[in-house]
């Protein structure tokens, strides 16, 4: 390791040589400034070329081929502030008892936000809630929030269920000291030491699963299931005029602590469901209203100085996760404007070479580390811990971490239970600093990244911690339509930020540092990645199908430019993608991913999208073996189909151009391009010609992209 510093503190001299956590850069960093260097020469050069170009005959071509370069190396340019200072951190946990005893933990609550039962199964944000309550932590500080922001009854429904099983799952983990804390996640994993009374607790789970789904598949809770007057009175809200775009806001007290107890007699954590109020004729700003929310309701019951946000399918892996968090918002030695510690996100279910790059290892993994060295990982929307005043003001330079004074009452009390729907009805945040001032920032479809970004502005930071286990694990889309659909929501939020007035390229390289200003820069442009992939996708093939050259010749010094800017960028992509720990084979469906997603979702987004994480049996069969689902008839497909077609055409063309003719040293350099793209379009091809299931491509879009692609050739050989 080239450096390291460490963190830690106690009252003692021994605590003091016993840090509570490291961390140090990683060892290719020096490689990783040289290597930028001598990159940039290459691309100064390329540029410089282009330039001699347009002087010598400015055409329509080479002005695009200037354009598409140089976004190229904008994007460039703005990663590089990822490679300058990636870090890797190490915790002791041990060593947290030196700086506090667990009755001296500070409170933690959590928020779990899920919004339609259709398309996230109440069953699945069951599991995560479990997972959380049954966490190595003090049971008196722990509590859970669920968001419902589709106010849906059959919710309410799965979390009443869920509460009564959790006195039974609860301490059995605790017990058998259970590592795997997801009832679905333990009972699919066979574990090797059955305990006497797993069979009894799969059962009961298995039953509670069954009435859960009943009542999603029937869209009626049965009166069978209701056990007593204050659960039928909980349902009686859902009047004929209850929809879940206008409703008043409903908060059930499902447990609280140090009155509900678990079977073998321990307090139970406190579990709330909230489901704010809404109304049609009023912006509800999706997630980041419902978290603010969440902070309100929470600091009128329990007011925890630590918050713990997750996404309805990401479930707490490891049970210790708290831990690892206070040992950075527990530590003396911090900085006292540490706004939140991030945990990556990490996936189950992705099959074994990941087709859809559905773990975005660069995202979750590699540019947060990158981050870490600088002012702190972006919020990666899951995940975070995060210390509850970042929400109410700029940092300040002492270092605190308590619980606000709330008094005895009870969370079911009448006082409190007014004072929590006054703070979740749909008027309370009008003519108000929330969404600006305070709380999750409204502005931007991507509220986690445009959150963090605005946080680092007002002086704020935030550490990347990534164990070895997994702390969270959560689902990915299994059908390619849908994880197009979910990238173009995220290229319209990012966007958004783009054209705000605290653009990161502007305002943030003055505001938080020139680097951290340049890696929000890149996340938040990243869809003009669009511009270059589709002139590279269409050009150089219309013009080999026209039988013009537009690259260096072999003979030409410029030719090994090229070479060496793609085989540059491409390597070092390579070596970063394996290092943090991917495989060949998924690299390469990773940079096929990033190609698809430049010529459709980044393209053209779309603010009407809802992610739908209901999986078909059969879909979710031909995901595992690794095949592309496509099945829809979507626009989205059209510029994927179109540029195969015409990559497949013009290889095959230029192939018969070098035995027919001998242009292999003009020709070169385009065929190579053409054929990388071509061998990317396998999938493609495949679900348009071979495959015969439901998740082949529809013979609509393969017509319409055989008319695109002619219309282009078409209208390509008026301008070659």
């Amino acid at each position: 390791m080239i450096s390291k510093e460490m963190g830690g503190g106690g009252l003692t001299d021994q605590s003091q040589c016993l840090p509570l956590h490291t961390r140090a850069l990683l060892h290719h960093t020096s490689a990783n400034r040289v290597f930028a260097v001598v990159y940039l020469c290459a691309i100064l050069a390329l540029l410089y070329h282009h330039f001699l170009a347009l002087l010598h005959s400015t055409t329509v071509v080479s002005l695009l081929f200037l354009l598409a370069d140089a976004v190229l190396a904008f994007t460039w340019a703005t990663a590089q502030a990822f490679r300058m200072c990636p870090t890797q951190r190490q915790v002791f946990i041990k060593h947290l008892q030196n700086v506090a005893k667990e009755s001296d933990y500070p409170a933690l609550d959590v928020f779990i936000c899920t919004a339609d039962p259709y398309k996230e199964p109440p069953i699945s944000v069951v599991n995560t809630a479990l997972s959380v309550m049954a966490y190595d932590y003090p049971t008196e500080k722990l509590s859970v929030y669920v968001s419902d922001d589709g106010g849906s009854q059959l919710t309410l429904f799965a979390f009443m269920e869920a509460a009564r099983f959790a006195t039974h799952w609860l301490p059995y983990c605790r017990k058998n000291k259970i590592v795997e804390r997801c009832p679905e996640a333990y009972f699919e994993s066979n574990p090797s030491s059955w305990f006497p009374e797993a069979d009894q607790i799969k059962l009961m789970y298995e039953n509670m699963r069954v009435r859960v789904e009943t009542a999603v598949k029937s869209g009626i809770i049965s009166h069978d299931y209701i056990n007593s007057k204050q659960e039928l009175e909980a349902f009686s809200r859902w009047t004929d005029g209850f929809t879940s775009q206008n409703h008043p806001a409903v908060i059930q007290v499902l447990l609280e602590c140090g009155k509900d107890e678990d079977v073998m007699g321990h307090t139970m954590p406190n579990l709330v469901y909230v489901s704010r109020g809404k109304s049609i004729n009023l912006t509800h700003n999706f997630k980041a209203g419902a978290l603010n929310a969440l902070l309100r309701v929470s600091a009128t019951m329990t007011n925890a100085p630590v918050i713990l946000t997750l996404d309805s399918d990401m479930y707490s892996n490891d049970p210790e996760t708290p831990l690892r968090a206070l040992c950075y918002l527990l530590d003396p030695s911090m900085d006292p404007k540490l706004a939140y510690v991030q945990f990556p996100q990490i996936f189950y279910g992705i099959n074994k070479n990941d087709i859809y790059g559905g773990e975005a290892r660069h995202v979750f993994q590699i540019h947060p580390a990158g981050m870490d060295g600088l002012k702190g990982p972006i919020y990666l929307g899951t995940g975070g811990f995060f210390r509850r005043k970042v929400f109410f003001g700029g940092p300040s330079e002492t270092f605190e971490l308590k619980q606000d004074h709330l008094g005895s009452k009870s969370i079911k009390s009448r006082e409190i239970l007014a004072s929590a729907h006054h703070v979740a009805d749909c008027n309370f945040e009008s003519q108000s600093q929330w969404g600006t001032k305070m709380g999750f920032r409204y502005g931007s479809l991507v509220e986690d990244m445009y959150t963090s970004y605005m946080l680092q502005c007002e002086g704020w930071k935030s550490i990347f911690c990534h164990p070895k286990r997994p702390a969270f694990l959560g689902n990915s889309p299994s059908n390619f339509h849908d994880f197009l659909n979910q990238t173009r929501r995220w290229s319209i939020g990012l966007l958004e930020v783009v054209f705000c007035k605290y653009s990161p390229i502007t305002y943030g390289t003055r505001t938080i540092n020139l680097l951290s200003g340049l890696c929000f820069a890149y996340y938040s442009f990243c869809p003009i990645w669009s511009i270059p992939i589709t002139i590279y996708a269409f050009l150089p093939q219309l013009a080999l199908l026209n039988y013009v050259s537009i690259f260096p010749k072999m003979s030409d010094p410029w030719f090994f430019v090229y070479i060496f800017c793609f085989l540059g960028a491409y390597g070092q992509d390579y070596l970063e993608f394996i290092l943090s720990g991917g495989t060949i084979q998924r690299w390469w469906n990773n940079q096929r991913v990033w190609m698809i997603r430049g010529l459709s979702s980044f393209s053209i987004g779309s603010v009407e999208y809802i992610l739908n994480k209901a999986v078909e049996e059969e879909q979710s069969k031909r995901y595992k073996k690794g095949m592309f689902e496509f099945g829809v008839a979507s626009p989205l497909f059209l510029p994927l189909t179109t540029a195969a077609i015409i990559n497949l055409v013009s290889f095959l063309w230029g192939i018969a151009q070098i035995f027919r003719q001998g242009r292999i040293e003009d020709l070169l350099l385009q065929i190579l391009l053409v054929g990388f793209a071509t061998v990317n379009c396998w999938p493609i091809y495949e679900a348009m010609v071979l495959r015969a299931d439901e998740g082949k491509i529809p013979v609509k879009i393969t017509l319409i992209s055989i008319v695109l692609a002619w219309a282009l050739y078409l209208a390509s050989s008026i301008a070659f």
